[in-house]
């Protein structure tokens, strides 16, 4: 029984990834594991949605779907945001958002173990940001779109990156949603779309 814990802590050493990335000219480091998505570094569709997200320094900020963190802790550092909460269904990767969290040395981020907005805080936010998995389907993504903007302060913003090919859709939720749209920045394979609760 001890040879076998031994051998599952070696090989959950084995398994974890670390890698750094510097974004907006800022080096952060992660850990990872396998089973998480893009484990081996911050995908394009990630790193687009970043580099589109407006924050103010006073915003309060939420990851949804964080995964091991890489859009919080990008506003938490970057942006100067007073406060970052980051949420996933998934424990392990609320696991690695917390030791992200911790390797980068930030204060003002807090992780929630969370499917879509279940335990989120009660609070408001300025800025949802969330990198939108294809497989979810549309009714949870509908979900998503109407609990975000119970979620959002007046003015508040939604920012998605998705695979390209959802842009309509993505397009007719928002403005059914909440009124408006914006497509904020297209590439050949995602799009990072915006809406403003209004």
């Amino acid at each position: 029984m001890v040879v076998k814990e031994t051998n599952i802590r070696k090989m959950n050493t084995l398994t974890d990834i670390s890698f750094t990335s510097q974004i907006r000219g800022i080096d952060l480091s992660f850990n990872t594991t396998w089973g998480l998505f893009s484990p081996k570094n911050i995908d394009s569709g990630t790193r687009l949605l970043i580099d589109c997200l407006e924050i103010n320094s006073d915003d309060i900020c939420l990851d949804l779907g964080c995964g091991y963190g890489a859009v919080g802790i990008s506003m938490a550092k970057c942006a100067s945001p007073s406060e970052v909460y980051m949420v996933d269904k998934d424990f392990v990767a609320v696991d690695y958002a917390r030791k992200n969290i911790e390797n980068n040395k930030l204060e003002n981020c807090h992780v929630y173990l969370s499917n879509g907005f279940s335990h989120v805080p009660d609070i408001k936010f300025d800025i949802i940001a969330s990198n939108l998995p294809a497989n979810v389907g549309n009714e949870l993504i509908r979900i998503f779109f109407n609990d975000a903007k119970r979620f959002l302060n007046e003015n508040g913003k939604l920012y998605v990156v998705t695979i390209a090919g959802l842009k309509e859709f993505i397009k007719r939720n928002f403005i059914s949603t909440f009124g408006n749209y914006k497509k904020v920045k297209q590439r050949k394979t995602h799009t990072v779309s915006m809406a403003m609760l209004s």
